[in-house]
């Protein structure tokens, strides 16, 4: 039986491996922002929310000035507290301008990075920019990485969404309702899946979450009894091997 009770089909039982609950959501955070090891992380523990942390080393503003980036000892620290590490590429470098083989080389530079700090081998991957292209989605089973996801302001149905081309809702400081009213997408057999940058994000403050709201969000979850997990939780429900076999990738409306 589905979310709503009725009978699932056998596509559809094929790709879920139990029926979705209502109210899940996945939170994920990009870029390696300092308040993310800061700020971020001990709130989530006091909730008790899971999380995925996608990180990279920028270029501009330097990921050497640590007022704005974690140090890899913190992003070692965020993985010692539960939470997932994921792959942003390196330099945050769109994957529609890069080669396969740039590709491989930006993915293997974070792998190599989380192996020297005893962090597990990403299994998950954010696009940067959002940008999606066929190069990554052949590369990154072929790597292992088992989910994506991307943008596009829309929930996630995985009986329809490619895994990795997973879609979500990103935050800001002047998107509040936007993001309430998405979290009540989270029903009917979709899941709604967070992009949060920094909280604050000194180094790219077009794309701040205030903390203030940032936690105003974090207890909405926890008063109406959300579940929040990490992305790599969704192969809980999802067979994502049969998703990526049988689910044909659609690259559109993803931005």
């Amino acid at each position: 039986m589905g979310a709503t009770g009725l009978a699932v089909p056998d596509a559809e039982a094929q790709v879920l491996r139990r029926p979705l609950p209502d109210k899940l959501v996945v939170l994920t955070f990009d870029d390696a922002v300092v308040s993310h090891a800061t700020y971020v992380a001990p709130l989530l523990r006091k909730y008790g929310f899971g999380a995925t942390f996608f990180v990279c080393e920028f270029r501009e503003p330097a990921f050497v000035d640590k007022t704005k980036y974690m140090s890899w000892a913190q992003i070692r620290q965020l993985h010692r507290r539960g939470f997932e590490i994921g792959n942003h590429t390196l330099t945050h470098k769109h994957v529609n301008r890069m080669s396969r083989e740039q590709l491989t080389a930006e993915l293997d530079s974070v792998e190599t990075r989380c192996q020297a700090y005893h962090i597990p081998r990403p299994v998950t991957f954010a696009y940067p920019g959002y940008d999606t292209a066929p190069t990554a989605t052949t590369l990154l089973p072929a790597r292992g990485y088992q989910l994506a996801r991307a943008g596009g302001s829309r929930a996630y149905d995985p009986t329809t969404d490619h895994p990795l081309l997973i879609p979500s809702f990103s935050t800001s400081g002047t998107n509040k309702q936007q993001v309430l009213d998405a979290l009540q997408q989270a029903r009917e057999g979709r899941i709604v899946v967070l992009t949060v940058h920094g909280v604050p994000d000194l180094a790219h403050d077009w794309v701040t979450t205030p903390p203030a709201l940032f936690e105003e969000y974090l207890r909405y979850l926890h008063e109406q009894h959300y579940k929040v997990i990490a992305l790599r939780d969704i192969a809980r429900y999802v067979n994502v091997a049969e998703a990526q076999r049988t689910i044909q990738p659609r690259y559109e409306n993803l931005k």
